[in-house]
């Protein structure tokens, strides 16, 4: 796999997965058929990017905003994310990944979030690749919390008002000990955030593509990681500094 692919790669991909409803609706079926295919899809980019050997991987499955969606398909998304986490399992196992989630896990359902806290139990010693689920996600909500932890630990005294800086706000984010994303993928062609990792994207190289998620598999995620590899990371640098560092 690797030889199709040469030169730097992320370490971080995010993924914020659009385009499961339209791509149902293009095809005549029932939005939950448009997740179930799109679960087709989480598994070969799962598989592309074990096998390509990047880090983390961070798949917006679920938003804070999701919740107000119609009862019924939230029932059968968090279904469908049961059965995902079941099945998938034995494959994490196999290929050493660990699974992570992040978000306001308090809300799912009782017999998901005891799922989803069994599956990272388990994968909890692999190390070959993180698959972390960003699920009742919100990036504001996720500002606010680590806003909290912060006041909270400056009025119990433990902080001083003036230590807290960017290292210290990273460490009071769900993502704490990941690196920031490199590349962040959106399906169907939107062109906005939709709230995800708000802080963490300060950097992250974008990548939108009008593909369907359930259309999106390994030749379109491998096309996206050569558009990565085109891009000049400057970080505030001139092209200059960084050829010359």
């Amino acid at each position: 796999m690797k030889h199709l692919i040469k030169g730097n790669l992320p370490k971080h991909v995010a993924i914020i997965m659009d385009g499961n409803g339209r791509w149902a609706k293009k095809h005549g079926k029932p939005r939950i058929e448009g997740h179930l295919e799109g679960i087709n899809s989480v598994r070969e980019v799962v598989e592309t990017a074990r096998e390509l050997g990047i880090g983390v991987l961070t798949l917006y499955a679920f938003s804070y905003e999701n919740w107000q969606r119609p009862e019924e398909e939230v029932s059968a998304l968090m279904g469908l994310l049961n059965k995902y986490l079941e099945d998938a399992l034995e494959n994490m196992l196999k290929h050493d990944i660990q699974l992570m989630a992040i978000g306001e896990l308090n809300l799912l359902p009782v017999n998901t979030h005891n799922i989803l806290k069994e599956t990272i139990e388990k994968t909890k010693d692999c190390q070959s690749m993180i698959l972390n689920l960003a699920l009742s996600y919100g990036g504001r909500q996720e500002i606010v919390r680590a806003t909290k932890d912060l006041v909270k630990a400056a009025l119990a005294g433990k902080i001083n008002i003036d230590e807290i800086n960017v290292p210290l706000f990273d460490k009071c984010l769900y993502t704490v000990g990941l690196p920031d994303p490199d590349l962040l993928i959106r399906t169907s062609g939107e062109m906005r955030l939709s709230n995800f990792l708000l802080w963490q994207l300060a950097y992250t190289e974008i990548y939108v593509t009008s593909i369907f998620w359930p259309d999106f598999r390994r030749a379109q995620f491998i096309e996206a990681l050569k558009a990565y590899q085109s891009r000049n990371r400057r970080f505030g640098k001139t092209s200059e500094q960084i050829n010359n560092g």
